[in-house]
């Protein structure tokens, strides 16, 4: 196979602005049993969709026919160079930093998109499909397949040099496209390091694996119902998200060759004020969600959150 056409590819995504683009192939996942064990023991809480299409999840050649190759690709939406947050005040809750800046989805989509056009013009008898979460995809194994970083120990990908605040996406494609020579599957240099796991407070993380059910972004994101008492507490100041064990990682300490955060997820907003929040209607939640991709989450959803970190905060809402 001709490799000039992946590196063209792969530069294309480059210039789009991507921080990393790679190749990945479309054999199944090397993870199967894992996955299937993980939803057995119903650690994806909540996330019915998880459970769903998992023969589609584990093979990703069934995403459309004739499926032959991936064009993975991440975005940074914050730079290993900013990993300290201002203090937060009393009064205040934290959010997450994939979530400070404009919504991914819409983002990435819109550039992969425009380079899947321009594709389907080069190569007009081949099939091309995008997706930014919008697909049954293991999208970490692919990007590790595609020379974009390993999988740490808290499961997301690490670049050396990039760290692990990405975001990523691909294009699946009936073309061929043969992985060139410079690109490499990165080895796994998370050692004997477990900062990740010691540092959750919610004990979530085991080594390449998190119960989703105790982790701290997904109570807050994704958990629709009440939340374990036990487990209120230990969300601490966490309003939207958690970065706890990608701020204790050592591939996310400063250093001077470190990428660049891609502008477009500059933070408009690090905190929201929680009594603020409390007294949100849904028209206020719409509005301070515009662009934004914390409108997952619902207003009752807000609501508790807030209520949990002024109690953590020794506030006493009404």
């Amino acid at each position: 196979m001709d490799e000039s056409r992946s590196t063209q590819l792969i530069q294309r995504a480059l210039d789009s602005g991507f921080a990393l683009a790679g190749i990945a192939g479309v054999e199944p996942s090397a993870w199967s049993d894992e996955l299937t064990d993980w939803l057995a023991q119903h650690k994806h809480g909540e996330m019915a969709w998880l459970d769903r299409n998992t023969d589609l999840r584990k093979n990703p050649q069934q995403l459309i026919d004739d499926a032959r190759s991936v064009l993975m690709v991440a975005d940074l939406y914050a730079s290993r160079c900013d990993n300290v947050d201002e203090p937060l005040q009393i009064g205040q809750g934290r959010i997450a930093r994939y979530a400070r800046g404009k919504d991914y989805h819409k983002t990435m989509k819109k550039r992969l998109m425009n380079l899947a056009d321009q594709l389907r013009l080069d190569h007009p008898d081949a099939g091309f499909k995008v997706f930014v979460d919008t697909a049954p995809v293991l999208e970490r194994e692919l990007a590790h397949r595609a020379g974009l970083g390993w999988t740490g120990k808290h499961t997301l990908l690490i670049h050396p040099q990039a760290g692990s605040y990405m975001l990523l996406g691909g294009i699946v494609t009936t073309l061929k496209l043969a992985k060139p020579a410079s690109q490499h599957v990165e080895a796994d240099h998370c050692g004997t390091c477990t900062r990740c796991i010691d540092a959750c407070p919610t004990d979530a993380i085991t080594p390449y694996s998190v119960d989703a059910r105790r982790c701290i972004s997904y109570l807050t994101i994704e958990h629709r119902t009440p939340i374990d008492p036990e487990l209120e507490e230990k969300i601490g100041d966490w309003i939207y998200g958690c970065d706890i064990c990608q701020e204790v990682c050592p591939h996310n300490s400063p250093r001077d060759d470190a990428a660049k955060a891609n502008p477009v997820y500059d933070s408009q907003r690090d905190r929201f004020d929680l009594l603020e929040v409390i007294g949100w209607n849904e028209e206020d939640r719409r509005e301070a969600f515009v662009g934004s991709a914390m409108k997952r989450a619902k207003l009752d959803m807000m609501h508790r959150n807030a209520r949990i970190v002024a109690r953590n905060q020794g506030i006493t809402p009404e």
